[in-house]
């Protein structure tokens, strides 16, 4: 197996989408519109994990393509909760490649606590030997649903996906406490946007 070769689409889905996403957000700052989206990353999961995956899921190496569906992944941090379904509306409106599955882990949250928005998407990209069609998953979550998942994901990794039961407790609890600072900030909401309005119409101006 070529990897190399194999990821190159991959690679591609990922710088792409990200030029896409900040251009998004670039406009709506042109605009001087508060922006739903706070900053994109993207990666392209490494051989071993895709590997431990296929594994996971007893898939042949010809079945990884459909059944690994975040090979590519692109992840879309946004200040407020309400951030994420303007940012879902917009991606829904995009003619540059075709939505296939949506899961809503913000309203179903998972039972470790994890909450996010995850598309799955197909996405066409240009090669040497035509368009090919690359199923890569966007994930919009909060910076609060973004710390906690980050943390919830070292320690998976710590102990194997496997957490002892009382981090497992405390990670829970995290979670909630993360969905409470999300719940609060939308109270204030319009008072932040102001206030960051203000601030860049300030800036602007000097």
């Amino acid at each position: 197996m070529n990897w190399e070769a194999f990821l190159a689409p991959y690679v591609q889905v990922v710088e792409e989408l990200k030029v896409k996403l900040k251009g998004m957000r670039a406009q709506f700052e042109f605009e001087s519109r508060h922006s739903p989206i706070e900053f994109i990353t993207g990666r392209v999961k490494p051989v071993p994990s895709i590997l431990e995956k296929a594994h996971r899921k007893h898939s042949t190496m010809e079945e990884i393509e459909d059944e690994i569906q975040d090979i590519a992944g692109v992840r879309v941090v946004c200040q407020f909760v309400d951030d994420i379904y303007t940012v879902i509306d917009m991606m829904r409106t995009r003619k540059d490649f075709t939505i296939i599955e949506e899961k809503d882990y913000i309203s179903c949250k998972k039972d470790s606590g994890y909450r996010s928005y995850h598309m799955i998407i197909e996405y066409p990209v240009e090669t040497i030997h035509g368009e090919k069609m690359v199923i890569a998953e966007v994930q919009i979550r909060t910076l609060a649903m973004n710390f906690w998942a980050t943390n919830e994901h070292s320690l998976n990794y710590k102990y194997e996906g496997q957490i002892p039961a009382d981090i497992k407790a405390r990670l829970k609890r995290a979670g909630e406490a993360a969905f409470k600072l999300d719940e609060e900030m939308a109270k204030i909401k319009d008072e932040v946007q102001e206030a960051q309005r203000i601030f860049h119409k300030n800036k602007s101006s000097h």
